[in-house]
């Protein structure tokens, strides 16, 4: 999606010529369109996302970003950048400084394509500045990189991330739900209860703000355990509007607490009525009975081979934030990212142009940062990063829309709320070498006949096991 440039506000092409919007298939067979507001850092709300259609009765349209890396492979260094970058300007509502000028333009450069303009902005980000002391929490699945970017952007924040996974001897902080998702239970399963019991600012981390409703909840319900002063929501993009943004005030007017909001870019989702049942008969006519007979699917034999990468992962280093993360399991991740990044690209063997390193589900940030090193480590190449995924879209296969391809398979990790299925979007035989980044409940028998086959009849497979963390480790 990086390089497509951004629509008007009613959902056509970035200029004359140029290529189409990811989201102008939906705007022009739903209606649904995007206005612009605030661009903090220059890039509009529309330059930020496409549009995809969701199979979800409650919600016809998918935002698709193009800076997140989940549902479209993206440079790794515009997705860290950009989660810098939105931790950035929470820096600058904390501490009342300046996000570097040159980020924005980088960003936007990056948007467009141009060489080097990803690396730049994760670069520029990435000097050292003073640690700011915060709680940063991000939303599962979606948010879980981007919240450990924002935290690694304030140096010294403690970093904990919601999960819909249950871990034996681990117990629940407290629960919340999400109230648009396809699959509403999360966790929060802290270590230390006592890093989360501290009076600091709190900084909740989520990819967009669409009323903001999941947040308030949260912030509400955690207040309730530890009052604290500051909360900052922060989200690649803003949706809200003036009665939601009212909502917010008076949450914070109840607590005694300031509740701030800062986004990459701000807009609106204009939607025509009766949009969910369009919806639901656009999906039924591209997939039901009455659609086009499919082209025979192609078996799925696993021609290519599978290896496996020996990380050696640091002993004692978390995967990521779901039992918490401190700035010095981050220091240490920096350390030894170089070294488990060479591992990988040893074993990709030669003759390759186009990488694909894929995560799983929650464990977005330990692949973000893999792919991001493995980018450094083999310039030559386009490496590319996105994630498996419970939510399902539909894929239409237009360069006007978000989710070209999907490959779909069930369940590998044993999940709590039973078996289902799983996805995988625009992962194509585009894709000479892909890096399949798993934590060890996911790497289980299920993979083989399931993920990895569809994996492995498009290219070489290289499997990088990421261990979990254990209760006694």
């Amino acid at each position: 999606m990086t390089g497509t440039g951004g629509p008007s506000a009613a959902g056509g092409t970035a200029g004359t010529g140029g290529p189409a919007w990811a989201g102008a298939w939906v705007a022009d067979r739903l209606g649904v369109r995007l206005a612009d507001g605030a661009r903090p850092v220059g890039a509009g709300l529309s330059d930020l996302v496409g549009l995809a259609v969701r199979r979800n009765p409650r919600r016809a349209h998918l935002l698709v970003s193009a800076v997140l890396g989940k549902h479209v492979p993206t440079d790794p260094r515009l997705v860290y950048g950009a989660g810098l970058l939105l931790g950035g300007l929470v820096r600058a509502r904390l501490h009342d400084v300046d996000v570097p000028s040159r980020a924005g333009a980088f960003l936007t450069d990056a948007l467009d394509g141009a060489p080097g303009a990803a690396a730049a902005l994760r670069d520029v980000l990435s000097e050292p500045q003073d640690p700011l002391d915060a709680i940063v929490f991000g939303y599962a699945e979606t948010a879980t990189a981007l919240g450990h970017s924002v935290a690694d952007a304030l140096g010294g924040a403690y970093y904990l991330h919601s999960t819909r996974r249950p871990v034996p001897g681990f117990t629940a902080y407290g629960g919340f739900e999400e109230e648009h998702s396809h699959a509403t239970s999360h966790l929060l399963l802290p270590a230390n209860p006592a890093d989360l019991d501290r009076d600091v600012p709190m900084v909740l981390v989520d990819d967009e703000l669409s009323t903001g409703r999941t947040v308030l909840n949260t912030i509400e319900a955690l207040h309730a355990v530890r009052p604290r002063r500051h909360y900052v929501l922060a989200a690649l993009v803003d949706l809200r509007g003036d009665e939601d943004r009212a909502r917010m005030d008076a949450l914070a007017a109840r607590l005694g607490a300031r509740i701030d909001a800062v986004a990459l870019a701000a807009g609106r989702v204009e939607l025509p009525d009766g949009i969910l049942d369009a919806g639901r008969a656009l999906v039924a006519s591209l997939t039901g009975p009455a659609a086009a007979p499919a082209a025979p699917a192609a078996p799925v034999t696993g021609a290519f081979p599978v290896t496996r990468a020996r990380l050696d992962w640091p002993s004692g280093l978390p995967d990521g934030g779901r039992h918490g993360f401190l700035p010095s399991h981050r220091a240490r991740l920096d350390k030894d990212l170089p070294r488990m990044a060479d591992t990988i690209a040893d074993g990709l063997g030669d003759g390759f142009s186009r990488v694909l390193v894929l995560g799983f589900e929650e464990l977005m940030y330990a692949p973000l940062r893999l792919a991001e090193a493995l980018a450094d480590a083999l310039p030559d190449a386009d490496v590319r990063y996105s994630t498996t995924t419970r939510s399902p879209v539909l894929a239409v296969d237009d360069p006007g829309y978000a989710i070209r391809t999907r490959l779909a398979f069930p369940a590998h990790d044993d999940p709590a709320d039973g078996p289902g299925e799983r996805y995988a979007y625009n992962v194509s035989a585009g894709f000479d070498r892909i890096v399949f980044a798993v934590d060890g409940p996911g790497d289980t028998g299920a993979l083989a006949g399931g993920l990895l086959a569809r994996l492995r009849a498009l290219a070489p497979v290289t499997i990088a096991t990421v261990p979990s963390r254990r209760r006694d480790a």
